[in-house]
């Protein structure tokens, strides 16, 4: 099969013939059809995660065609379009046993633990428990985000910060994963409130339902945003502070702005991730903030997403605004280096 290939970290991946993947008894082998393009990807790519070992092919997100099954696969056929929680989960471990597989003990996660998406193939473990299948009329690309950027802000909208109609929900970080939390929770009933540095992050969010929008990088000093000017700016807003905020970008800064917004007794919800940041305890204590994390979906959460996707109250499609090549990820990458984003929105690889 044709693989993007890096054998350094940082060095520019390179189109390259490699064996055909071979299905574990308990996997299968999916074409892949799209593949989305992640910051993610690029902290593979760059050795900032201890479990990536070079040579190495990266990419997370992804909806395929399966190809080849294992021998002890019972539920999934040959021939199924499919996506997969960029959470592979074992099914085994006391964690998954409850429904939690989004922290599986035991997961696997293509593009890291083994070689990943930027290829006309790729292994998908434990497939019984990890494979979902995608409805027809719903395309390749849109299919490919929901596996982690949408599956991420579902489960961190609805499932952690537990919107409800007419809360007012705070979004910090307007890329893939913050504007497709915007959309969530606008589709769920609450008010939006969308923080980011981007103007055309921010008109993209408006589109998709944000109420209001604060430019950040106007909040305090360029370009080291003030959490606390960002924070008073969306407690003005709404009216002392979102019911619920999300720091869908993972910095310190977005992380402490986040809490900063949130009301009395109100959750903050950590989405991005990052290692380290000074959180201001002294906040969370005072109102009694939750702190709670969030990371993936389940594969038995999909159903609901994807109802969702089909009555139209979702619209996945809307947040692809940028369709490449195989061969065109590697200069995603290195734009990536910079900060730079040729447009907002998700770019997704497209194979098929």
């Amino acid at each position: 099969m044709r693989a993007l290939v890096y054998d350094v970290f940082g060095e520019r991946p390179v189109p390259r013939e490699v064996p055909d993947p071979t299905p574990p008894p308990h996997g299968v082998v999916l074409r892949v059809t799209a593949t989305g393009v992640c910051r993610s990807d690029w902290h593979a790519w760059r050795g900032h995660d201890p479990e990536v070992r070079v040579p190495h092919v990266g990419g997370h997100e992804l909806a395929g065609v399966v190809a080849e099954v294992g021998a002890h696969v019972r539920r999934v056929r040959v021939g199924e379009r499919v996506t997969v929680p960029f959470v592979c989960a074992c099914g085994g471990c006391p964690a998954c046993v409850v429904g939690d597989q989004q922290v599986c003990a035991r997961q696997t996660q293509p593009g890291f633990t083994h070689w990943g998406s930027f290829a006309e193939y790729v292994v998908i473990h434990h497939a019984d428990v990890n494979v979902v299948p995608i409805p027809d009329d719903l395309d390749d690309a849109a299919a490919a985000i929901l596996g982690c950027r949408f599956g991420t802000a579902y489960r961190a909208v609805l499932r952690q910060g537990q919107v409800a109609v007419g809360d007012w929900v705070a979004v910090h970080g307007c890329g893939g994963v913050g504007l497709a939390a915007v959309m969530i929770a606008a589709a769920a009933g609450a008010r939006v409130v969308a923080v980011d540095v981007s103007a055309p992050a921010l008109r993209l969010a408006r589109e998709l339902g944000a109420e209001e929008v604060v430019d950040a990088s106007l909040a305090g000093t360029i370009p080291a945003e003030d959490p606390d000017a960002v924070a008073q700016i969306v407690r003005d807003l709404t009216g002392g502070g979102a019911r619920v905020s999300l720091d869908c970008l993972g910095s310190p800064r977005t992380c402490a702005a986040s809490v900063l917004s949130v009301r009395r007794r109100g959750r903050h919800v950590q989405v991005g991730l990052l290692s380290r940041a000074e959180v201001p305890m002294d906040r969370v204590v005072a109102y009694e903030v939750e702190l709670v994390g969030s990371h993936g979906l389940q594969a038995h959460e999909y159903p609901g997403m994807l109802a969702m996707v089909e009555s139209g109250r979702l619209r996945p499609d809307r947040l692809v605004q940028r369709r490449i090549q195989l061969d065109d990820i590697p200069d995603v990458l290195a734009a990536m280096d910079t900060g730079a984003s040729p447009s907002p929105g998700m770019t997704v690889a497209v194979l098929s």
